[in-house]
């Protein structure tokens, strides 16, 4: 067993290509993550020690500490053990992970048969989470919980970046008055939010209108399942999914910087897929909207 933990270690220098990720890095920001509908989820955002889903679990991603699980079907939570037991191995701490208030119980009973199974402590800071929560991560960092429409209890999230600024009514003051302000108790400055990163996780349309700020986060990871000009709209929001359509009538919604689309249907092969997104861009979205494939 020493022998395996000790090259476990070492690969984390060099970590096992077990599972595709792609990467993109905008304003400071690592996105990476993998998404392919009904196969597997996984993204993490490194800098902000921020991973959303678990449908599988890079060997590299292990090290992110705080995760966020939109949903709990298999491909967007199935390697939920994996990490945990993978940061049991290398002595971590165990991770914190955030999911629908409805998947608790499931997610719990899961953990306690892979216990059994794996006769391994299944050890992780399990976090409820409800439509509107706000998570506090660190004094610059607040994660709100937004409800998406799928077939199940699922949930977005938006990051904010949080800022102290000083009040205009006391710009025209020294330094000193402001810290004697300070120190006689009044509030000279005021809390300004950035939003970062919006995660959509699996959802209908309406998912993205629930929340103005969505529009507006720096990076927009989402879904665009269906791209074919064949396939039903009513079907495809019954099922909680979303099509380029949907996308092209929100055109000059989008104020993000990047918007990665993701979790494309098997059904069309990659090239088809970019082929008909390219055909069908407007401008207005050329160059932000990334195709994850």
């Amino acid at each position: 067993m020493a022998t395996e933990l000790d090259s476990s270690v070492e690969s984390l220098d060099h970590p096992v290509d077990n599972a595709p990720v792609r990467s993109l890095v905008h304003r400071g920001l690592t996105v990476e993550g993998y998404s392919r509908a009904a196969v597997q989820t996984y993204w993490r955002v490194p800098e902000l020690k921020i991973g959303f889903d678990m449908g599988a679990q890079p060997w590299s991603f292990m090290t992110t500490p705080n995760w966020f699980v939109s949903h709990s079907h298999l491909d967007h939570i199935a390697a939920l053990p994996v990490l945990i037991a993978r940061r049991r191995m290398l002595k971590m701490e165990p991770p914190r992970i955030h999911l629908p208030e409805e998947a608790m119980e499931g997610v719990q009973m899961l953990l306690r048969a892979i216990q059994r199974l794996d006769r391994g402590r299944m050890a992780a800071e399990l976090v409820p989470v409800r439509p509107g929560d706000e998570i506090e991560l660190s004094r610059e960092l607040v994660v709100k919980a937004f409800p998406t429409k799928h077939t199940i209890p699922s949930l977005g999230y938006l990051v904010w970046e949080r800022r102290r600024k000083l009040k205009p009514e006391y710009h025209d003051l020294t330094g000193d008055q402001i810290r004697d302000l300070r120190l006689s108790g009044v509030e000279v400055s005021a809390e300004i939010r950035i939003p970062k990163v919006a995660y959509m996780g699996d959802s209908a349309p309406a998912g993205l209108d629930v929340l103005p700020e969505v529009y507006r986060a720096q990076v927009l990871i989402m879904e665009m399942t269906f791209v074919a000009p064949n396939e039903r709209p009513s079907i495809i929001h019954k099922y909680g999914h979303t099509h380029l359509d949907d996308i092209l009538a929100r055109a000059d919604r989008f104020e993000n910087e990047v918007i990665i689309a993701s979790h494309f249907s098997t059904r069309l092969h990659p090239d088809q897929i970019q082929r008909v997104i390219e055909r069908r861009l407007p401008d207005s979205l050329r160059g932000r909207l990334k195709v994850w494939l």
